[in-house]
């Protein structure tokens, strides 16, 4: 296979340069903000192997534009709420792309620097669940 010409790990960096970037200890103190939404968006298998962020919000990757819209026959209304929007995922590669995605669409967001593994490493609170949610 030939080279592509934008590689993902530059796709992230990119990313990475324009979004809000929350490390993991701010989040852990900002955790009881009633203004907060943590959105979990790995896949429902990842939540139910590793855990999740007590009252984290699951929205999987591959509907969120959607989710987010209010055009979209799947817009959740979560996301008109007037509040603070820290998206998550396990290395912080796809809430990356995930968040300046959003940013494109007009959508207030920030994302969990180092993921869920740095935030588990860190001592921040995980809530198992059989059903993962």
């Amino acid at each position: 296979m030939e080279k592509l010409a934008k590689p993902s790990a530059d796709l992230v960096t990119q990313a990475r340069s324009r979004i809000e970037e929350i490390e993991t200890q701010d989040l852990i103190q900002k955790l009881d903000d009633p203004d907060l939404v943590v959105v979990d968006i790995r896949d429902i298998r990842e939540r139910q192997r590793s855990g999740f962020i007590p009252g984290s919000f699951h929205a999987p990757r591959g509907m969120l534009e959607f989710w987010v819209d209010p055009a979209s026959p799947y817009y959740k209304p979560i996301f008109g709420e007037d509040r603070t929007f820290v998206f998550h995922c396990a290395s912080g590669w796809r809430s990356a792309l995930s968040v300046a995605t959003l940013q494109d669409m007009g959508f207030k967001a920030a994302h969990l620097r180092e993921g869920f593994s740095t935030w588990e490493a860190q001592g921040g609170p995980v809530e198992k669940s059989e059903s993962g949610k």
